[in-house]
């Protein structure tokens, strides 16, 4: 286990330091951030959620602490008070164009209560890197406890229903069997999917190519893929050809590259067809599928590891849960009281 690195004390000197930083509004704390993370090459869509993100924050502040107004005024207990909020009062989709909040359950996920603290953590760092605030009032505020989820993949009956819901006759149906067959055969992840371009495909050697620029942590991996996705691929990107001069492979009806909530609502409507009830539908439940899968198939993890792009195996782990069954079966399978038993 990592020992935890004891905290560096400052000089006296130092003690009058703080009296010289600048006082900065929530707004211009944003707004550094912002600059910060945009000239350290942070994706468009992280610098969106980190807008959007504390944006929810200030909004609450405004109505809960209207008095605070600058970044070195918030406290443990301010973003303490704050989880409480989301975990027993927010209301899900409070806001929403589409959705009636009221007709919603009280009370945010605790992975998205997480998704959010570890947001406003990494803006404080950076601000307090940056020589704009003395510490960070996040460093004793803890993520909440979350369960792992057991039920996070589909099992092979589910595929089997899945596969065949999509209407191959048609372009979208036949556009969203190749994705769900990519995405079992591959595990890419959704951005990684629906971003793939003609060229990033070598059809002889049978490799996905993702440069840097397309990966979550902006290593380039090499993906394989299997013949018969292969061949799908293929007859994809002929159909594309005809009716369309883009050359990416997943594209909308009217030839626009495909949105990344556009195909989570078409994995969702196929699982309902499906009949599969009791689990999350996206694009994220494929890739833990496609993990479980290859490991239950022989495949040794850092094999695994290296194509699925993670950076650290323990992260790996959480992709490959197993259930009861297949913890029974391979009891059964590899116990070392069974080459005893057998000898008498």
């Amino acid at each position: 286990m990592a020992l935890k690195k004891r905290a560096r004390r400052k000089p006296v000197g130092e003690l009058a330091h703080k009296e010289s930083l600048p006082k900065i509004t929530l707004d211009q704390a944003l707004d550094f951030t912002i600059a910060g993370k945009k000239a350290e090459g942070l994706r468009e869509r992280t610098l969106k959620d980190y807008v959007k993100m504390w944006g929810y924050f200030t909004d609450w502040l405004a109505i809960n602490y209207p008095e605070i107004e600058h970044a070195d005024e918030l406290t443990p207990n301010t973003f303490r008070n704050y989880v409480n909020y989301m975990k027993y009062d927010a209301k899900r989709y409070d806001g929403h164009v589409y959705i009636n909040a009221d007709e919603q359950r009280v009370g945010l996920k605790d992975t998205t209560i997480n998704i959010r603290l570890r947001t406003y953590r990494s803006m404080l760092n950076f601000l307090v890197k940056e020589g704009l605030l003395e510490v960070n009032p996040m460093d004793n505020v803890k993520l909440l406890r979350t369960d792992i989820d057991l039920t996070n993949s589909f099992t092979d009956e589910d595929v089997k229903a899945l596969l065949a819901q999509p209407n191959q006759r048609d372009f979208v149906g036949f556009r969203d069997f190749v994705a769900i067959n990519v995405l079992l055969d591959t595990g890419l992840r959704m951005n990684e999917l629906i971003n793939l371009k003609v060229g990033d495909i070598d059809f002889t050697t049978r490799f996905i190519t993702l440069p840097g620029e397309k990966n979550k942590n902006r290593k380039p991996r090499l993906v394989p893929f299997s013949s018969y996705v292969s061949k799908l691929l293929l007859q994809l990107a002929t159909e594309n050809r005809e009716h369309f001069k883009s050359d990416r492979l997943f594209l909308s009806c009217y030839g626009e590259p495909l949105g990344w909530n556009q195909l989570n609502k078409r994995l969702k409507y196929y699982a309902e067809k499906a009949g599969i009830d009791g689990k999350k539908v996206t694009a994220h439940v494929y890739r833990h599928t496609w993990a479980k899968s290859m490991i239950l198939n022989g495949c040794d993890a850092f094999t695994l590891q290296k194509m699925g792009g993670w950076a650290d195996i323990r992260t790996m782990r959480r992709y490959i849960q197993m259930d009861t069954t297949e913890m029974r079966q391979s009891h059964d399978d590899y116990s070392p009281m069974i080459k005893f038993a057998n000898k008498r």
